[in-house]
């Protein structure tokens, strides 16, 4: 079965593409590493509150996304974001709803972004991962796929709400082999190790001023 996009995703991704065209003259490589079907789990580094809607935006299929529930209480931003591919998640705690769903959403065939280093980043370096991007991975036996973006950070500042044009850059990765890891129990040791083997595959495509 196909994939759809809601009908505010679509437009919004029509709409965006013109944007970062126009205002950030942007730069996508490598798009078709995204496996035409399937589960694929899209991991991201993270340096601004832009970066689900440039990777949704970039990338050749709809994309579910991860957003702090405190988001979705806010009046017009709660309605948008439940309209475009997104799900809550309580921060600073174990939401097993929310990786239940995540996880679901990888069996299902469906594309999934999320951000291993799990909050933005302070300095726009990697920062060490957090184990649930590659617990969902593994979980769901999806397929994982690495973006790196530069310039996010740029376009929209850590504490700033205002948007700049400032140059962007993407590029999307070869699926990370995770066979070795699969039908072993999720311990927090092999948790590690994949996670370290997720993020080497993010690092390789980032400049070497972002790693």
């Amino acid at each position: 079965m196909a994939e759809r996009a809601a009908p505010l995703y679509a437009i919004a991704k029509i709409l965006l593409t013109i944007f970062f065209r126009l205002f950030n003259r942007w730069e996508v490589a490598d798009r078709g590493c995204v496996p035409n079907g399937g589960g694929v789990l899209l991991i991201a580094n993270h340096t601004s509150y832009a970066d689900p809607p440039i990777i949704g935006t970039a990338c050749p299929r709809p994309v579910n996304f991860m957003a702090k529930a405190e988001l979705f209480d806010m009046p017009v931003l709660g309605w948008l974001i439940r309209r475009t591919h997104a799900f809550p998640v309580r921060r600073g705690a174990s939401d097993r709803e929310a990786i239940r769903r995540a996880t679901r959403i990888l069996r299902e065939g469906r594309v999934l972004l999320m951000f291993p280093e799990g909050t933005r980043s302070p300095n726009g370096r990697l920062q060490p991962p957090e184990h649930g991007a590659a617990f969902v991975a593994l979980s769901a036996e999806a397929e994982v796929v690495p973006v790196a973006i530069d310039g996010a950070d740029r376009l929209l500042p850590l504490h700033s709400p205002l948007i700049r044009p400032a140059k962007l850059r993407l590029r999307f990765g070869r699926p990370v082999d995770l066979t070795r890891f699969r039908g072993q129990r999720l311990a927090r040791e092999l948790l590690q190790q994949a996670s370290e083997q997720m993020m080497a595959a993010l690092h390789d495509l980032l400049p070497p001023e972002r790693r």
